[in-house]
């Protein structure tokens, strides 16, 4: 451990205040609650108004917009503050409703509708008041340009047709450089920039969509749903030829950032569209065609844990036959630091009832798969140590399970990797205690000797910090007229997000996952790429990807509200 390591682990760890509240009014104590369990992923509230993915708060009530140094704030928000925009109660009270209609183009993802919670997170953020400190160098924006032996793995390298391999083997060391806020600044496409694809295939917009979706699923008559998680909506796209949606509308609103979707039961004729929200799980009756919910929601699972803050995005599958749901739900925290050594009863009785390597704590039934009966009864642990399963894949010829996990943060630009890999029933894959098989976080050394040794190593190490969301296997499906090469049929398409806190920036791309026998091969090649302008300015981030009725690949970028078609073709 070196001398920087102690203030960042304080930093971004913990990343609560360093301003006591202990003898705060119930209000405030009540919006340091809602900030843990909604804004500390994000934000943290240091007085050194560090950075994590956002911009520190520390002080932000009475703060000119876009008023941290050094922070790559989206254009919509830096011209905020450059017309004198000024983040009192008020105008905080108005953004948090709904950030997107107040600062058309920023990238807060969601805001806070209930008047009473925004109230007290008011509160709380207007008591963070005092003298602020410079921010740690360890959490300062990656200077620029940045060192060239840092480079490696940089988006300057992406380029379709690049194939990557990355090994258990060859892992950096812990703390081997320092932990950056790096968060992208995301500026308007340039007039007629399009992605960059792989050879023999083009690219084009097949839809654009203000509220910036997240996830799409394909229906069985072709239909493309879209989870807008930030409007609470799940929006529906119809298409007569393919190649561009003719009609776009509201499927269904009011819920509660809604992320993960699935059609049950599969095949040509479903019955009800399910959808993960934050902490909850919900299913609408659907018929195939339908273009608006014939029913309400119908609450499934009503809570999902205790805890509903840091990682929010739910991911919902049905395994091959039908009987389980499958639900993925992301930690509370960048690396459990504060739940203790023990849990509230004996380890062995813990790990009967919640699985072997379970968290506790405000991490209880987090960073795990969980099942559950199509009906949300008959809860039981699938797997664990999975930090952030996002992309949650149950493979249509082989029914296995596949996550994409976006691991942890803090430990240096290159460590650890994020992978993808095929989830065990009854697994652990290390979080917290462990990453990449028995390589132990030296935060947390010697909390868990008992479980090395258990730890599943994953199938596919992807460069850290990539952040891969969605993902989908390719298959054409039958009379597509824009069918993939068959060398193509198996493989499995990963949205790689990108970067916030590496000192270069990574990902901004899809990657095509090499799949041999059902089994991915640890390597992954550049598909599309060309979203990234600079070190600090990006122009899109790839979220999800899906197979059009017609064989083409769909790709969301939530960043540009576009929906990329990729289709063979020159």
């Amino acid at each position: 451990m070196n001398s920087r390591t102690p203030l960042l682990h304080a930093l971004m760890l913990a990343g609560l205040a360093t301003v006591s509240v202990a003898h705060a009014a119930p209000q405030v104590a009540a919006g340091r609650t809602i900030f843990q369990n909604n804004c500390a992923s994000c934000h943290t509230v240091d007085t050194g108004m560090a950075q994590l993915a956002g911009p520190g708060l520390f002080g932000v009530v009475g703060r000119k917009a876009a008023g941290v140094a050094g922070f790559n704030y989206s254009a919509a928000l830096a011209k905020a503050g450059a017309s004198g925009t000024v983040w009192t109660r008020d105008e905080l009270d108005v953004f948090l409703l709904d950030p997107a209609k107040r600062v058309p183009g920023t990238m807060m993802p969601v805001g806070v509708p209930d008047a009473k919670q925004r109230g007290a997170l008011i509160d709380y953020l207007a008591s963070l008041q005092g003298a602020a400190t410079a921010a740690p160098a360890a959490a300062k924006a990656a200077p620029e340009p940045a060192q060239a032996a840092s480079r490696a793995g940089a988006w300057t390298e992406n380029q379709p047709g690049k194939i990557w391999h990355f090994k258990p083997t060859d892992l950096a060391a812990p703390f081997a450089t320092d932990s950056a806020g790096n968060s992208a600044r995301v500026q308007a496409r340039p007039n007629g920039t399009l992605p960059t694809v792989m050879p023999g295939f083009t690219v084009s917009v097949f839809a654009q969509d203000a509220d910036k979706p997240r996830v799409a699923l394909r229906a069985p008559n072709g239909d493309v749903f879209l989870a807008a998680t930030g409007a609470g909506a799940i929006k529906v796209l119809r298409s007569r030829d393919g190649k561009k949606a003719d009609s776009a509308g509201v499927f269904a609103t009011g819920l509660a950032r809604p992320y993960g979707m699935a059609f049950w039961p599969s095949g040509a004729n479903p019955q009800y569209l399910y959808v993960a929200g934050v902490n909850s799980v919900v299913r609408i009756p659907y018929r195939n065609g339908d273009l608006t919910a014939r029913a309400a929601p119908e609450v499934v699972i009503a809570e999902l844990s205790e805890t509903s803050g840091g990682h929010t995005t739910r991911t919902l599958a049905f395994s091959k036959d039908g009987k389980t749901l499958l639900l993925s739900i992301g930690s509370a925290t960048n690396v459990a630091a504060d739940i203790g050594r023990t849990p509230p009863v004996p380890l062995a009785q813990w790990e009967r009832e919640h699985g072997v390597g379970s968290a506790w704590g405000v991490e209880t039934n987090r960073a795990t798969v969980m099942a559950f009966d199509p009906d949300g009864k008959n809860r039981r642990t699938f797997a664990t140590g999975l930090r952030n399963c996002v992309g949650l894949l149950v493979l249509p010829a082989t029914g296995e399970v596949m996550c994409n996990v976006n691991e942890r943060d803090a430990l240096g630009d290159n460590l650890p990797p994020d992978y993808l890999t095929r989830v065990k029933q009854g697994g652990f894959y290390g979080w917290p205690w462990y990453y990449i098989g028995d390589n132990e976080d030296p935060r947390l050394a010697g909390h868990r000797p008992d479980l090395k040794g258990k730890t599943i190593t994953p199938d596919v190490l992807l460069q850290a910090h990539s952040a891969p969301l969605g993902m989908v296997a390719y298959h054409a499906p039958k009379g597509a007229t824009s069918a993939f090469p068959k060398e193509y049929e198996g493989d499995v398409f990963v949205a790689l997000h990108g970067s916030w806190n590496r000192g270069v920036r990574t990902g901004y791309k899809v990657v095509r996952v090499f799949m041999k026998n059902g089994v991915p091969t640890g390597q992954y090649q550049d598909f599309m790429s060309g979203m990234v302008v600079s070190d600090r300015d990006v122009w899109g981030r790839p979220a999800a990807v899906e197979v059009a009725r017609d064989g083409a690949l769909l790709v969301v970028d939530d960043a540009g509200s576009t929906l990329w078609r990729v289709a063979p073709g020159r």
